[in-house]
């Protein structure tokens, strides 16, 4: 909602939660992490709200996804070049690296407006197109 938003004037917590259909209190916290992350700047009083610092074309998925979530690929509670195996799983450190790099290479291409408009960067589209990416395996 906020990225959608023409002008700069804040959006009340109430009205974003309404339209996602999600409790005001688990968008508060939400919304918390955003703030402290830079991305949503907050305002109190009869006109506050929240509303994004900057841009919407200028904040990625994985900004928003860090902010709220941590990193965005951990294993075991540790970051994928953190984990050390022995043997021969010693190469499960390369895959969970390359991972990361590939959730990266995704979520670091979408941006807020790109979501907000319905329009994909081509290369995530043609991710997307390929119906072996829809099936749950």
């Amino acid at each position: 909602m906020l990225a959608v938003r023409e002008d700069a004037r804040p959006v009340k917590g109430e009205s974003i939660a309404t339209s996602q259909a999600i409790p005001v209190k688990f968008l508060e916290n939400i919304l918390v992490d955003l703030r402290r992350a830079g991305l949503v700047a907050s305002h109190r009083g009869a006109e506050g709200g929240y509303r994004l610092n900057r841009p919407a074309e200028e904040i990625t998925l994985a900004q928003v996804i860090r902010a709220v979530d941590g990193p965005l690929a951990n294993i075991r509670g540790v970051r994928p070049e953190s984990a050390e195996y022995e043997g021969p799983a010693t190469t499960l450190q390369t895959v969970w690296v390359a991972m990361r790099s590939a959730l990266r290479s995704v979520l670091e291409a979408v941006t807020l407006a790109d979501v907000a408009s319905g329009h994909l960067p081509p290369a995530i589209a043609t991710l997307a197109s390929d119906p072996d990416a829809w099936a749950p395996h």
